[in-house]
């Protein structure tokens, strides 16, 4: 790659605006972006690839010394500086034009970045290095007056740039003695000029991300972790469809050398539901109104049969799971996936994920659309598929490739379901809906609580029957299944404690796998820990829990998938909708009320 020995890590910035995103890291490289949608073709692929046949886009200052990076107070605008060992330095501003105009959003496939000089006079060259079909094709580059054009089979970008271009093209150090501008997109003109352009994105950008910031209601405490949190969940939102994606990247491994390397840029129906239910729980509705446009359509579709636990943001169905062999991986660490195989898996608990996404629009009145008797019916079809199927086996929530077992979590799920169709029966009047669903409820939480503790454990056991103890029993509170101060309950977090917990830090399950036993904590059962702890009076650890954890976020605020209890590394694909979504969900249940202060 020659490109100062790169080692690629997760200390990276996220830029985006609900059409693409970016995925930029300290040195003011991007080192993933896939276009033309996140799960499209990654034209920058370093990431997986810090091959000499990386794809990425560098602005290398001259005798590198240090570097700072930070988001514009409430924005998805990323700042990185860049310092010489002289002391001069480059300011690099990124980010994804996204504001109105015209009466609708605007959200190009334009990435824009601009230079300005902090100090001195340093040198700094543009590496700008695009590749197409997954690394595989290297784009034919043509030159124009303003720009360069990278021609790929099926895709041709153009750079519009008041950088000299002789420069740009052959990777020549300049000076930098003026700010710089550089639009990278669709290989179409400008309809002004270049630095206008760029100066008018960023400043409506800005705006724009301000405004939707200040909106928000936020806990008094952690605001930054919350807003942070919450500006890269609604980057996860496919805004064309409403589909929202459990994570940027594919095949980051969860554990090193594992093999656990997932392509994670997928709708799954479980992630999306914890995404809209942290929003909401900070007045962000819109998502949640987005994300049932698209729920509804899978909703329909499906008849009231089988619904799989993801799928492609555009509704897809099939996403055959396939490896690309040329890419060697994160860190050397393959395979690289693309596509998911679990579209295949029977994953029960996904039809109780529908129900609570959308339980909100039939009690919210602050929504442009509402929930209706219509939708009621649609998603009562999913309810009697949930009631039939709760109590057979299936891959579970962890998806699970070769154990099938009755999981406590799906039937939870199912329970949740009729629990939360009662309550819509309720909101739209209906007697004999809340009754209906009403005894489906109560025959499911029955059987869970009969058949899914084990005296032995002297615990809410991972499946009917079962002895095995997993993080996803601490759901029974979160959904309100159980009382948290239930003897029972009470009793459960203690043995998870015991079995699951490295320090802070807590794993899946304790049984091995397809894979053997996970050696990483998995982000989101901490945050389930914690919640867990702070409903059954242990409010003072859940709050020390939560502060390792936001310690445990890389430099600008951002989780992975996964922690090493040792080392603390970020391990599993980025960022991870669910771990931001646990930030959001600790900061909201611990925070000191606002009228402690006020």
């Amino acid at each position: 790659m020659n490109n100062n020995n790169y080692q690629p890590d997760l200390n990276l910035g996220v830029i985006g605006n609900c059409a693409y995103n970016a995925l930029v890291d300290t040195r003011a490289r991007m080192v993933w972006c896939c276009l033309p949608r996140f799960d499209g073709d990654p034209v920058f692929n370093s990431l997986l690839d810090p091959s000499e046949n990386a794809a990425f886009w560098q602005f290398e200052i001259e005798d590198y010394a240090r570097s700072e990076q930070f988001y514009e107070p409430n924005t998805a605008v990323l700042v990185t500086r860049l310092y010489d060992s002289r002391g001069q330095g480059i300011e690099v501003t990124d980010f994804a034009p996204r504001f109105t105009s015209r009466g609708r959003m605007f959200r190009p496939l334009t990435l824009v970045r601009r230079v300005k000089l902090i100090s001195g006079s340093p040198r700094m060259r543009v590496l700008l290095r695009p590749r197409f079909d997954w690394g595989r094709a290297k784009p034919v580059v043509t030159q124009g007056s303003t720009h360069i054009r990278f021609v790929g089979p099926a895709m041709t970008l153009r750079l519009n740039t008041d950088a000299p271009l002789s420069y740009v093209f052959s990777e020549t150090f300049f000076l930098v003695d003026r700010p710089l501008n550089f639009l990278l997109g669709p290989d179409e003109t400008l309809q002004t000029g270049i630095e206008e352009t760029a100066r008018n994105f960023e400043q409506e950008t800005v705006s724009y991300w301000r405004q939707w910031s200040r909106s928000l209601s936020l806990p008094l405490e952690w605001q930054d972790a919350v807003v942070r949190s919450a500006i890269t969940l609604k980057l996860s939102l496919y805004e064309d469809t409403g589909a929202i994606i459990a994570a940027m990247t594919t095949s980051i491994p969860e554990a090193p050398h594992s093999g656990r390397n997932w392509d994670y840029r997928f709708c799954w129906l479980r992630d999306a539901f914890f995404v809209v239910r942290a929003l909401n729980s900070i007045s962000e509705v819109a998502t949640m109104e987005e994300y049932l446009r698209w729920l509804m359509n899978i909703v329909v579709r499906s008849g009231g049969g089988h619904i799989q636990p993801l799928y492609g943001i555009g509704s897809e169905e099939k996403l055959p799971e396939a490896i690309v062999e040329h890419l060697p991986g994160y860190r050397g660490m393959g395979p690289v996936r693309m596509g998911n195989q679990a579209q295949e898996h029977f994953q029960h608990d996904v039809y109780g994920n529908i129900i609570l996404a959308s339980a909100q629009a039939f009690h919210d009145r602050r929504l442009f659309k509402p929930a209706t008797r219509a939708e009621f019916q649609y998603l009562e079809a999913v309810g009697e598929q949930a009631f039939r199927i709760y109590d057979t086996p299936d891959a579970g929530m962890w998806e699970l490739r070769t154990r099938a077992r009755i999981h406590t979590s799906s039937a939870l799920m199912s329970w949740t379901a009729c629990d939360r169709l009662a309550k819509a029966a309720a909101a739209l009047r209906l007697p004999d809906r809340i009754r209906y669903w009403r005894e489906r409820a109560d025959t499911i939480r029955a059987r869970i609580l009969k058949e899914a503790w084990s005296d032995e454990r002297q615990a809410f056991a991972e499946s009917f029957g079962g002895r095995d103890l997993d993080a996803s029993v601490l759901l029974m509170a979160e959904v309100n299944m159980i009382d948290p101060h239930d003897a029972r309950f009470v009793s459960t977090v203690e043995a998870l404690e015991k079995t699951l917990c490295d320090g802070p830090y807590m794993r899946r399950y304790e049984a091995a796998d397809d894979f053997g036993k996970p050696e990483t904590a998995f982000n989101i059962c901490t945050f389930w820990r914690i919640d867990a702890l702070a409903r059954i009076g242990r409010k003072g650890q859940a709050r020390e829990i939560f502060e390792v954890m936001l310690k445990s976020r890389n430099h600008v605020g951002l989780f992975s998938e996964d922690t090493h209890p040792v080392t603390g590394e970020m391990w599993g694909n980025f960022p991870q909708t669910y771990s931001m979504v646990g930030t959001i969900n600790a900061a909201v249940r611990l925070s000191a009320p606002w009228d402690t202060v006020i």
